[in-house]
């Protein structure tokens, strides 16, 4: 019988050397509630599965652990955490030695877990049938090279499954768009950026509506990704190990995504956004064009719902800097892995697979707008065709699937064992973006020397980790 265990834990982390210290086995919010125990199963059919989400993912996974337990006579016990308190808990687990034997991880930190000797080589557990039906990034995010200490090519050891794949996906508001008479933008083709600032401005008001309205506004942490690679730079070698910021697409580039707001107007300004932030006024229907991503789904169709005179809308391709270039944007993941020293590696793998690619779960969850399904034939057969209009995804869910696809890329970040260098790059990024004190030029040339070191250092510590574990 599946025994289910809700965690209750409300400590907060202050750092991977605290957690590294404390224990696993007592509540830490004062309230003298039982910690859960995370250790793996020690019978041969007992598993134990952590895990964080939604009550569409508990209903998925319910869903699916029943079957398993039915097909393969295994006893699991799922571990349930609040978001916020997952990683703090996963540490207190893995410094305790109670490691579930099936468990949530992020794309980067898994190489960390691999040389330390947490995570299970799951290759000869997956059949190439199964990893076939899954979208390449589902499964080359929990790829790793020891050796080389290279990431996402398919032929080497793989670490874990996908829980999901997320593509950061943009949008526009077709309601705003009727409302002042404007075409809108093509599904299937990307604007150029000289395109999109003309769009922009024509969607920036302050008399043809009973509110204001304006073009975009967009994070920079977040959204400015797009736009970089759009005009064919980016933050890091291919090799992973060369800063590339100081070039002049890199900063042409930047300097356009400041020029927005600073020059352009079509941005609300900082003091604007400080009073009511740009994510409320996408959905008050103040904002033209805006990110979308399927976890934003079930939100958006409650407003357009609530609010249909102001707000609806559709996703389209991001912007590239000329006609003709490739659009592309980050798709991010969590990843399902295994124990190393699990007592029952075999059906842990297998139970790993099963929350990954059951296609009851994987309905379950598409259908509560959680996520894309993993399976590339249920998602671009059945669901796309019926399930997804029947579920209110937008019109064009297609291009969250061409992103799984061909368009989505990691976050720079995630590829390297420490992402200091690429967090760097944010710091003072305000007197671009937000003041303009600074060019986008001076920006990148100050930061590749300083970025380019952090780097550096993170490949002195992966080469450290292989050896010390």
């Amino acid at each position: 019988m599946r025994k289910f265990k809700t965690a209750a834990i409300t400590a907060t982390m202050v750092g991977a050397l605290t957690l590294a210290a404390c224990s696993g086995g007592s509540s830490s919010d004062g309230s003298g509630s039982a910690e859960p125990d995370t250790a793996g199963g020690d019978a041969p059919n007992e598993l134990t599965f952590m895990f964080r989400g939604s009550d569409y993912d508990k209903a998925a996974y319910q869903t699916a652990i029943d079957k398993f337990e039915e097909e393969t006579g295994a006893e699991v016990t799922m571990i349930i955490t609040d978001a916020d308190q997952y990683a703090t808990k996963l540490q207190a687990a893995i410094a305790g030695n109670k490691v579930p034997d099936v468990f949530y991880i992020e794309p980067g930190k898994m190489m960390g877990y691999v040389y330390a000797g947490v995570l299970a080589d799951l290759t000869d557990y997956v059949g190439q049938d199964v990893i076939d039906n899954i979208w390449d990034f589902g499964t080359d995010a929990y790829r790793f090279n020891t050796e080389t200490g290279e990431r996402g090519n398919s032929a080497d050891a793989l670490y874990g499954l996908p829980k999901d794949v997320g593509p950061f996906g943009f949008g526009y508001n077709t309601v705003l768009f009727e409302k002042l008479g404007l075409e809108a933008p093509s599904a299937d083709e990307p604007m150029t950026f000289d395109e999109f600032v003309a769009l922009c401005k024509e969607l920036t008001q302050d008399d043809e509506l009973d509110y204001q309205t304006w073009g975009t506004g967009l994070n920079v942490v977040w959204n400015s990704q797009a736009f970089v690679w759009g005009a064919g730079a980016d933050w890091i070698s291919e090799d992973q190990k060369t800063v590339t910021v100081d070039t002049p697409e890199f900063a042409e580039a930047l300097q356009w995504f400041a020029d927005l707001g600073l020059v352009e107007g079509v941005t609300p300004s900082v003091e604007q956004a400080q009073s009511l932030d740009t994510y409320q006024r996408w959905m008050a229907g103040e904002i033209g064009f805006f990110p979308v991503a399927p976890w934003d789904i079930a939100t958006y169709n409650s407003v357009a719902e609530e609010n249909p005179d102001t707000f609806g809308y559709d996703v389209i391709p991001y912007p590239v800097a000329n006609e003709g270039d490739d659009w592309s944007t980050w798709l991010g993941s969590l990843g399902i892995a295994v124990s190393e020293n699990s007592k029952n590696k075999e059906l842990a793998a297998q139970l790993a697979t099963y929350l990954s690619t059951d296609l009851d779960a994987q309905k379950t969850l598409a259908e509560g707008k959680v996520q894309i399904p993993n399976l590339i034939d249920y998602a671009t057969g059945e669901w796309i065709e019926t399930d997804a209009p029947a579920a209110g995804w937008p019109a064009n869910t297609k291009a969250f699937l061409e992103i799984a696809e061909s368009k989505g890329k990691p976050l720079p970040g995630v590829w390297t064992y420490t992402p200091e260098w690429y967090d760097n790059f944010w710091i003072g990024i305000e007197n671009v973006v937000d003041n303009g004190s600074q060019t986008a030029a001076d920006f990148v040339a100050s930061k590749q020397t300083e970025m380019q070191q952090l780097l550096d250092q993170s490949w002195i510590s992966a080469d450290q980790a292989k050896v010390t574990g």
